[in-house]
């Protein structure tokens, strides 16, 4: 049958413009912002302990060191789910991740020597490949350049029941593929982001893990399949652990129009697909982040494509409205709805 098939072939062309377009380098670090949440012609750092580019490329993060047996590897720490945590690390404080404890997305650990020891880490020696198809879609190949160990999941449960996002990003086997750049002496690294839609503002983020492997090649991220066993699909509620993304399969193109979204776009070099995320860390609902994403593919009617109906989108509510209408279906004309795939994506930043 071709719907599941198609679906996550739909979401992994679609995703990060970084792995399909060259319109986004890497930027030097000249006139980074340093203040622990600052505003900058309407543009808010929510990522405390982050430093952007100048040109909102890319992200610096703190990067600690950990165990697996007897290997170093280097982590970064984004969320966590005690409140008191995340403001002593700068991260943001997402209680929704504790959830997840109790599943196979969620790894216990163990902190010897003022050392976290991890079961399991990655394979980062891979060679990351996507090739698009004929027409972009569904592509002919999209293999990870990183693949989890067994024992793998960003999700940890410390001692004392606090849950990390606390990601890999470099052993002896290699580095993330979104590195932009190292530096093990001061203990930081960075990383390539994306921009994204939240309420009709820009957002902008980093994706580290994905639960399916062709998401993962085109996302360069960590294909992690612990992650997949995050609960509630299709939940975004107080008692999950996930919360909603849109990505558009289809939609305007044209790289000086305003309207332009989704796979088509991104395909052609246009720039990110804004994929559409259904809250952030960040005012009245913030506890209701979480940086594990509900992947929700859209795909516009025929009828609709061109029409003003076809504007992009930029609010979740406004997509599912647009579903119920039946303007927007899922992949293959299926209801629209989560398709069961998992990304890890920090957010960073909003443009006020």
């Amino acid at each position: 049958m071709k719907t599941t098939r198609q679906a996550l072939a739909a979401w992994t062309l679609l995703l990060s413009l970084s792995a399909l377009s060259p319109t986004a380098p890497a930027s030097a670090m000249d006139g980074m912002m340093k203040d622990d949440m600052m505003m900058k012609k309407g543009h808010t750092l929510l990522l405390q302990s982050a430093t952007e580019s100048a040109d909102l490329s890319s992200v610096t993060l703190p990067i600690f060191e950990g165990k697996r047996g007897t290997e170093t590897v280097w982590f970064v720490v984004t969320e966590s789910s005690n409140k008191e945590d995340a403001a002593r690390r700068k991260v943001h404080y997402s209680p929704k991740m504790a959830n997840a404890k109790g599943t196979n997305a969620v790894e216990k650990v163990k902190i010897v020597n003022g050392r976290i020891e991890f079961t399991g880490s990655v394979i980062f020696s891979p060679v990351r490949s996507v090739v698009p198809g004929p027409t972009g879609f569904p592509p002919k190949e999209a293999k990870p350049g990183a693949i989890a160990e067994a024992g793998y999941t960003p999700l940890i449960e410390l001692p004392d029941g606090t849950v990390l996002n606390a990601p890999h990003v470099k052993n002896s086997t290699g580095e993330h593929d979104r590195t932009v750049s190292f530096d093990l002496k001061n203990k930081k690294a960075t990383f390539k982001m994306t921009q994204g839609f939240f309420e009709g503002k820009v957002v902008h983020y980093t994706s580290f893990n994905a639960s399916d492997p062709g998401v993962a090649a085109v996302e360069a991220a960590t294909y992690t399949p612990r992650l997949a066993a995050t609960p509630m699909k299709g939940s975004s509620g107080p008692g999950s652990a996930l919360i909603g993304l849109i990505p558009f399969a289809n939609g305007q193109t044209g790289k000086m129009n305003p309207a332009r979204q989704g796979l088509a776009s991104a395909l052609m070099g246009e720039g990110d697909p804004f994929n559409i995320v259904q809250e952030i860390p960040f005012g009245a609902r913030a506890e209701l982040y979480t940086p594990m994403w509900d992947v929700h593919i859209a795909v516009w009617k025929a009828e609709a494509i061109g029409a003003k109906t076809n504007a992009a989108q930029k609010d979740f509510n406004t997509v599912a409205r647009l579903a119920a209408e039946g303007r927007v279906t899922g992949p293959d004309g299926m209801p629209w709805g989560a398709i069961g795939v998992v990304v890890n994506c920090p957010i960073v930043s909003i443009d006020q």
